[in-house]
């Protein structure tokens, strides 16, 4: 048997440490010891899931037909009873949570009547800046938000506004209506809760042409993403297809399903 057999059948039955090549006794080599060496022990290489990649920036979306529809157990979505405030902000709560981003406090663009004492949208949703699923940005601050028909952002973004997937609107047909409650300053569009389908807690055929809707993207019926016009009532319904301000009493009948705006407080 040569020398070189017997060093290698050494190796095979001795600790693999007492063969390695390594001048250093404290780990720090190139091998699989650890320590500051290349090998696979946890030396420098940093992870691209690491805490410190930064985070995406997500803070606006309009909700979708399909989380509308799934959240209110109905294929006509809720109509204009949302529970409320709570309600409205829990259903954007819930639609963030459902495609990763739960752990942000969001809040609906919504405004009530509130017995006398209004509630504004505007004031609900923080300072900005406000980016939607994309990554691209809405507005940077709330000036930018009603600065004019649009908001004041990403063209391509802001002149089709996206749902929490953040697929833009038009992709479906006739959405655009979106049920907001608010003039083109973000506040309280009436003087009753009939302009607010009962502070958002009614399903009922309400009254028509009383309640505020935006436009998520610029129609022949309105421009602004806020105050576009009025819905024809406030019971549930969906409708796609462009047929002018539509039928019936539902929140959807000019073309959408009852969307709103939800915005997250932190960027």
């Amino acid at each position: 048997m040569t020398i070189w057999t017997r060093l290698l059948a050494l190796c095979l039955v001795v600790p693999v440490a007492a063969c390695g090549g390594g001048d250093d006794d404290d780990g720090a080599g190139d091998g699989d010891g650890g320590g500051t060496g290349s090998g696979d022990g946890g030396g420098d290489t940093v992870d691209a899931a690491s805490p410190d990649a930064p985070e995406v920036q997500f803070s606006f979306f309009v909700t979708s037909l399909a989380t509308m529809r799934s959240q209110s157990g109905s294929q006509d979505g809720f109509g204009g009873n949302l529970g409320g405030l709570a309600g409205a902000d829990q259903i954007c709560q819930n639609a963030a949570a459902a495609v990763g981003f739960g752990h942000k406090t969001w809040r609906a663009f919504l405004s009530t009547y509130n017995n006398g004492s209004p509630i504004h949208a505007i004031d609900r949703i923080g300072q900005g800046p406000w980016y939607d699923r994309n990554g691209r940005l809405i507005a940077n601050d709330l000036a930018g938000l009603i600065s004019g028909n649009r908001p004041a952002g990403d063209a391509q973004t802001v002149n089709d506004l996206p749902d929490e997937n953040g697929t833009p609107l038009t992709t479906l047909g006739d959405s655009h209506d979106v049920m907001t409650g608010s003039t083109t300053q973000g506040r309280l569009d009436g003087t009753s809760a009939v302009n607010t389908c009962n502070d958002w807690t009614d399903a009922g055929a309400g009254s028509p042409n009383a309640v505020r809707c935006g436009h998520s993207w610029p129609a022949q019926s309105g421009a602004h993403w806020i105050r576009a016009h009025q819905l024809r009532g406030c019971s549930p319904g969906v409708n796609l297809v462009q047929n002018g301000p539509g039928t019936g009493t539902s929140v959807g009948a000019g073309g959408g399903w009852g969307g709103i705006y939800c915005f997250a407080l932190t960027p």
